[in-house]
């Protein structure tokens, strides 16, 4: 049996660390990918190796189509990929629409958008079995963004997440015969650091009172939904995006 090699973008903090900290607990070989933060990143190694699975951290901007090729010949030499978590997203500094900085919602697109389109574009090169692949599984980050709009905080991320959503329908749709499944979820509210990067360290506060299950979601939560997805547990589940928001 073929070892498991998955790859996390942005798999150093949030849910991405939760998701590289699950799977390897589930027999997965694991490459994070991240910014800029090595301690965190070595922190998650440091648990991955801890379940008896090998981890290896590639430091890249998703923002840059030279760092992903780069991203994805590390993990050529790691082992052959067969599962990839499309992670890495940022919401810019939360603000009215019409005030947002025009460079930002660029940085944002280039991100969330055009980075997470060439990183699975990349996957399925690897694990197609029209380019000589034995198959995968591929799971894109969406948000309840896409859905909500996220008036007065990030039009364009939820904008951005929107595009995800068809990212997710059109590429499952292609490689479905090729052996390789796309799904994505959409986290609600979840509890992570985002929150305070995009300048709202009170944001789950202010919103848990519109959550119907009266709380914010953990990482974890969000993370055991993925690897299902992931799973041959999910082996007929294709083109479907997961909400996981407590009901919004």
């Amino acid at each position: 049996m073929d070892k498991k090699i998955l790859l996390i973008t942005g798999g150093s903090r949030g849910i991405g660390a939760a998701t590289a900290r699950l799977a390897a607990r589930q027999g997965y070989d694991v490459a994070i990918n991240y910014l800029g933060n090595e301690k965190a990143a070595n922190e998650v190694l440091a648990d991955i190796e801890k379940s008896n699975a090998r981890g290896i951290a590639i430091k890249g901007d998703m923002a840059s189509e030279t760092d992903i090729r780069g991203m994805f010949e590390a993990v050529d030499k790691f082992g052959k990929l067969t599962h990839l978590v499309n992670n890495a997203g940022i919401t810019g500094k939360s603000s009215r629409y019409a005030d947002a900085d025009p460079a930002m919602m660029r940085r944002v697109i280039d991100v969330n958008v055009t980075g997470a389109m060439i990183v699975a574009q990349e996957a399925v090169r690897r694990m197609s079995t029209k380019f000589g692949g034995k198959g995968g599984a591929i799971v894109n980050l969406g948000s309840m963004a896409s859905t909500l709009g996220a008036p007065g905080e990030y039009v364009w991320y939820a904008a951005s997440k929107g595009a995800i959503d068809a990212l997710t329908i059109g590429l499952s749709r292609e490689v479905a015969g090729e052996g390789v499944r796309v799904n994505s979820v959409a986290p609600g509210l979840i509890d992570t650091e985002i929150h305070a990067a995009g300048g709202q360290p009170d944001r789950i506060a202010r919103l848990r009172s519109m959550i119907p299950m009266g709380r914010e979601g953990q990482a974890q939560e969000v993370a055991e939904a993925i690897l299902y997805l992931l799973s041959e547990q999910a082996s007929y589940v294709v083109g479907t995006n997961m909400r996981i928001s407590g009901g919004r």
